[in-house]
């Protein structure tokens, strides 16, 4: 601390001390503080008597006495973090007015120390303090522009701040620090940058201001911090539509770049980059290009490291990748249904269950060929295992994954061979509406165009598990929801017309499915009955589900006889 009031003891040229230029209450006020640094470990230097030392240091016309004031701020600062009011920023904010380059310095420190507490983040920008900051961001000296960016940085963590600086007029300058020679500077400026790209208004004050060529140019920067900062920030911008359609017009190289970022030596960049990439993968221009810049190998490398967050960028990004029915069979390729599989029993992260099981889905969404690489490499098998002891958000995704697989006629037979419909017949009893029609809507696909090679599975699962397919028709045609309803019909309808004489007589002998058929029948005639007292155009009649389902049942019972 003494080197702060260094000036206390320094001669004029002619030999005479300093302090005989001083003024009586400077004097007092240095000999005041002398004996509270003397004890400083007992002192509260923002209360009373040594703010008044301070701040009477502050107000001098005397610049080494402001120095000297702005230093001591600075070294206090550095050791007592916490809400302080507006009699202690005050002055400090009255010396960044200053044109010493001494005082500018130890002034933004003292600030950007006092600027981790969240009250005084608020307090400070209240008070007025971005316009000297944003002043001396553009000094000539680079002490003064990393102080100065550096406080910028901190008072950006804070959400109320955020608009206020991006409005402020700091965007400009922050981007042209990001180009800094000195480091230290470049981290503090793209620091800032990345902490005003937490909101869509923000980040859209980001792009206006030229920050994204910018961010583009630094990701092959050497420094890791630096590379985390804009990509991170990159990844943030890339959120928005607007902003995907402009980086893919103006950065051609972003994705190339991102690419080798994910096989950077700092895992935090190489996460961030992922999650850069999956983001641009929201956009079906940017799914096939990830792919033909290289990006599988690395992925599908990712998938299997021991750094979790690394796992779920890469599973996410994979994810909106497979979404492209061009990817399909590329990723396949590339070796990611074993990973992706092992995946399923990742149970310390439901998120990344949940992005493995869809990406799953999409590769079997559209090609025989692929939903046979899904089999073989025990995708079924490993889905049915656990889809009764998993988290609500992955059952609902298997649920639409088995959805998809039932609808593969090609498929049907090793689905049955795999007792999928063990599985599917308690899933149907859930409260979830889209695991219960996720389920109902597999079951009742494999309903359809029994062959007698496979009636057995059927008739096995008839009556069990917990009331079988049986108990299923029932519950969904006494439901009272038009879909579920509809989903029995339909179901009923796909076994009738299968022709096969054991299973049209289960349904034919059994009143209470005859009953609930001809219950809906006669609900649908007398709702249609209903509709045409009441006029209602042949065209809303088309269109009302309750047409269908009174469609189905005649079908049906035409059927039935």
């Amino acid at each position: 601390m003494g080197a702060c009031c260094s000036c206390l003891g320094s001669r004029s040229g002619d030999g005479s001390h300093a302090q005989l230029l001083l003024a009586e209450n400077e004097r007092e006020a240095i000999s005041a503080l002398l004996q509270y640094l003397e004890n400083r470990s007992d002192v509260d230097f923002f209360s009373n008597g040594p703010l008044r030392a301070l701040s009477t240091l502050v107000y001098s016309e005397n610049i080494d006495l402001q120095r000297s004031a702005a230093l001591a701020f600075a070294e206090i600062t550095e050791k007592d973090v916490r809400e302080v009011n507006r009699d202690v920023l005050e002055p400090i904010l009255i010396l960044l007015q200053s044109t010493d380059s001494e005082v500018q310095r130890a002034a933004c420190g003292a600030l950007g120390n006092l600027a981790v507490n969240t009250e005084n983040k608020i307090l400070i920008v209240e008070m007025g303090g971005l316009e000297p900051l944003i002043r001396q961001m553009m000094s000539t000296n680079i002490e003064v522009q990393c102080n100065a960016v550096g406080c910028i940085t901190n008072l950006a963590t804070q959400d109320d701040n955020k608009s206020k600086i991006a409005k402020s007029g700091a965007l400009i300058p922050l981007t042209k620090l990001a180009k800094s020679k000195d480091i230290r500077v470049q981290r503090n400026a793209t620091g800032a940058l990345l902490n005003m790209t937490h909101s869509g208004e923000n980040r859209q004050e980001l792009v206006n201001a030229g920050a994204v060529p910018v961010l583009v140019s630094l990701l092959s920067n050497d420094d890791a911090d630096v590379q985390y900062y804009c990509t991170t920030a990159l990844s943030n911008i890339a959120v928005d539509e607007i902003n995907r359609r402009k980086l893919a017009s103006t950065e051609p190289k972003l994705v190339a770049q991102l690419v080798n970022l994910m096989d950077s030596p700092s895992p935090r960049v190489q996460c961030q980059a992922t999650l850069a990439l999956r983001n641009l993968a929201s956009d079906s221009g940017y799914q096939v290009e990830i792919v033909r810049a290289g990006g599988l190998p690395h992925l599908v490398q990712l998938l299997t490291c021991n750094h979790q967050p690394l796992v779920l960028a890469a599973v996410a990004c994979i994810r909106n990748i497979s979404i492209h029915p061009l990817n399909e069979a590329l990723i396949i390729e590339a070796g990611f249904l074993k990973p992706l599989v092992s995946l399923l029993d990742y149970t310390d992260s439901e998120e990344i269950q949940c992005h493995a099981v869809s990406t799953l889905r999409n590769l079997a969404a559209s090609s025989e060929k692929n939903r046979t690489a899904l089999l073989a490499a025990g995708a079924v098998d490993k889905c049915k295992e656990l889809v009764l002891k998993v988290p609500l958000s992955v059952q609902s995704e298997i649920s639409a994954c088995f959805a998809i697989l039932a609808l593969a006629d090609d498929l049907k037979p090793k689905l049955y061979e795999s007792h999928i419909i063990d599985v599917l017949i308690p899933l149907t009893f859930s409260e979830n509406g889209e695991v219960c029609g996720n389920s109902a809507a597999a079951l009742a696909n494999l309903c359809s165009r029994v062959s007698n090679e496979h009636k057995q599975y059927i008739l096995n699962n008839w009556s069990q598990p917990d009331e079988g397919i049986y108990g299923f028709l029932i519950r969904f045609l006494q439901s009272g929801s038009a879909t579920f309803e509809h989903i029995a019909l339909w179901t009923i309808l796909q076994l009738l017309e299968s022709n096969n004489l054991e299973i049209n007589s289960l349904i034919k002998e059994n009143e209470t499915i005859l009953s609930g058929i001809k219950n809906l029948s006669a609900s649908q005639q007398q709702t249609q009955s209903q509709a045409q007292l009441n006029s209602q155009s042949n065209e809303d009649q088309f269109d009302d589900p309750k047409v269908e389902l009174f469609n189905l049942t005649q079908q049906i019972l035409q059927i039935l006889g």
